[in-house]
């Protein structure tokens, strides 16, 4: 089993920034790609950013510029950096991570979602 804790959520003004993290922890042989996606109220939840193992990353157009994704591979982190928050970015924001575990003589696939951490951003 993978497990997942976020950290670093909050309430900020307008222009402020945050922070998230992510942590996995289990029997984790290597992690292709992690991620974080959001869902606002009301509204479908959506990829915010995405990093694979060897650096490479992929934003939402709403958040380019503003957000940055980056990863400690040896501690199986993966971190938001959020800049310029804006209202619009009020939700609750999860990390996802798939890779691959590896527990006595099994290897595998693994999906985990983090628990979720609320960000509100006030006008």
């Amino acid at each position: 089993q993978v497990q997942l804790v976020e950290s670093g959520g909050g309430l900020v003004h307008a222009g402020g920034s945050l922070r998230l993290s992510c942590a996995a922890s289990g029997y984790i042989d290597n992690i292709p790609k992690m991620g974080w996606y959001r869902r606002a109220p009301g509204k479908q939840r959506e990829l915010v950013a995405s990093m694979s193992g060897g650096g490479l990353s992929s934003y939402a157009d709403s958040v380019k510029g503003r957000f940055t994704i980056s990863r400690d591979n040896a501690q199986h982190t993966v971190y938001l950096q959020m800049n310029s928050l804006k209202p619009e970015d009020t939700a609750v924001y999860y990390c996802k991570v798939e890779g691959f575990y590896r527990s006595g003589s099994y290897y595998g696939p693994f999906e985990s979602w983090g628990q979720g951490t609320q960000v509100t951003v006030s006008s």
